[in-house]
């Protein structure tokens, strides 16, 4: 019983966000009446967006609709994390695992403060993670699971495996029946090689990008360039945020116009199954 009413009162918060925020759901499908489909609330990111939430430098977000419920990324203040999952009406103690992209601490520093609220968990990292974070990370009660290659994590959801340069970063590919919806941290192996490596490995069309797309320095040729290779790969929409800068994102969104999605922070996405 408690479960549902949590569930009725986390339903109307998002109504409520939903109003005030301006459509903060920036896809025009929506989850199904029973639960299923799949939402991303993005938590923590530099690039602010629907009123209410704190921004800070870095990325994470929580993916519903799948098998489990999974947080990826932590940002870099797990203060900040976890006050604005309350803002988004999501209990830490409803997530079963954790997927962190790269060893770069404004996506991994929120990881302690929430294992503080909820330790069972998975948590899985690139197998390249430093020996005693993993030991922290296990001694707070998680479970870790170190990634060294491309492999499924569970029903509908995979990791990219750890891709090259320093840091080695993974993304998470998850399969709907639309396509693939790709989520980056920071995309430092490049956006363009990631999607390229995902629809590699699963054959599938890409439906989404979401994330930080690593184009803050870039030229205005370089970026434009990187669109061409994505329209190219057939990415359907995007969702552009953290370090893909402003240039880059007003770029994307001239680019996909409708399909451009909204990303910062207390954005919520939402696909149909």
């Amino acid at each position: 019983m408690k479960g549902v009413v949590r569930k009725v009162i986390r339903t109307v918060l998002l109504v409520c966000m939903l109003a005030v925020a301006g459509n903060a759901s920036s896809s025009s499908s929506t989850m199904d009446e029973d639960g299923s489909g799949l939402r991303i609330s993005i938590l923590f990111n530099n690039v602010p967006f629907a009123p209410g939430f704190e921004t800070a430098w870095g990325f994470a977000a929580v993916i519903e609709g799948l098998e489990q419920t999974l947080l990826f990324d932590t940002g870099g203040d797990g203060v900040l994390l976890l006050a604005n999952m309350a803002r988004m009406g999501i209990d830490p103690c409803e997530i079963d695992a954790v997927f962190l992209s790269h060893f770069h601490g404004d996506h991994t520093r929120g990881l302690l403060r929430f294992l503080q609220r909820n330790p069972k968990v998975t948590v899985f990292i690139p197998a390249s993670f430093p020996g005693g974070f993993q030991a922290s990370t296990r001694e707070s009660g998680a479970r870790v699971v170190p990634i060294a290659a491309s492999r499924k994590l569970f029903a509908r959801a995979y990791s990219s495996g750890p891709m090259r340069q320093a840091p080695e970063e993974q993304a998470l590919i998850v399969d709907t029946d639309q396509g693939l919806v790709i989520v980056t941290g920071c995309a430092h192996p490049g956006i363009v090689d990631i999607v390229g490596e995902a629809k590699r490995q699963r054959g599938k069309a890409i439906r989404l990008i979401v994330g930080g797309f690593h184009l803050l320095r870039q030229s205005e040729a370089s970026i434009r360039e990187t669109i061409s290779e994505l329209k190219a790969l057939g990415v359907a929409q995007v969702a552009p945020s953290h370090c893909t800068g402003d240039r880059a994102t007003a770029l994307f969104r001239d680019a996909w116009g409708d399909d451009f999605l909204e990303g910062g922070c207390g954005a919520i996405i939402e696909i149909a199954p």
